[in-house]
């Protein structure tokens, strides 16, 4: 019960790509935190207290340490435990490699992605030409799945964990077009994730923290 009670707390937003992530991470890690579930209009005095600046997700470790950006909430996890080698041990530079292309959609393509998500829900002319800018970094996403069965290598990586739910939301903007859209391996690579366990745990519907008060313990074992 006392290694319950220590457990890290979890800030999340079900729906959110950067608290999707981190909670990839954390399932993939093996690491248990006490998932607790938000909505932006009524955050928690508690987790504003942690982390002013009030976006999710934010995790207070078991030491009160308090990390509030989900690329580091990431790495966390990876650092505690790597079962699985997702930063890439075992090779040289590979770490850095995964940072950098991460780096790149985090700092580049999220924001096209956002104009393209505008675009088509307020039906702008310039649809198109939003869509081919996100393309751009497709294209060398759907080349290193043709070299090999993940994003670096043929094993998964952060990388991968990184990129799935803004890959995903992409995906929706124009369904249609998407499905027929020269990316097979690209698709394939998506629902791969999107069917797989820890997804449908990673996606599961808890009840609002706030609306009950109740720790739910997450992980891959919960």
């Amino acid at each position: 019960m006392s290694e319950i009670m220590a457990l890290p707390v979890l800030y999340s937003l079900r729906n959110c790509p950067y608290a999707m992530r981190a909670r990839m991470a954390i399932y993939a890690s093996g690491q248990q935190v006490h998932l607790r579930d938000i909505v932006l209009s009524d955050k928690p005095a508690e987790m504003l207290q942690a982390s002013p600046k009030g976006t999710v997700p934010v995790l207070v470790t078991a030491d009160n340490q308090v990390i509030d950006e989900s690329l580091a909430v990431m790495l966390w996890a990876f650092t505690q435990s790597d079962p699985q080698n997702y930063l890439g041990a075992d090779r040289p530079n590979a770490l850095a490699d995964m940072l950098l292309l991460i780096s790149l959609f985090d700092n580049e393509f999220k924001g096209h992605l956002e104009k393209y998500r505008c675009s088509k829900r307020y039906h702008e002319p310039s649809l198109m030409d939003d869509r081919m800018q996100c393309e751009r970094y497709l294209v060398d996403l759907e080349s290193r799945l043709c070299r090999h069965q993940y994003l670096m290598s043929d094993k998964p990586s952060l990388v991968d964990l990184a990129l799935v739910p803004f890959i995903r939301q992409f995906g929706r903007v124009e369904r249609q077009w998407y499905l027929q859209a020269p990316y097979p391996k690209l698709r394939q690579w998506l629902n791969s994730y999107l069917q797989s366990r820890m997804f449908s745990k990673v996606m599961t519907q808890y009840p609002m923290w706030l609306d009950a008060k109740q720790d739910i313990v997450f992980s891959c074992r919960a």
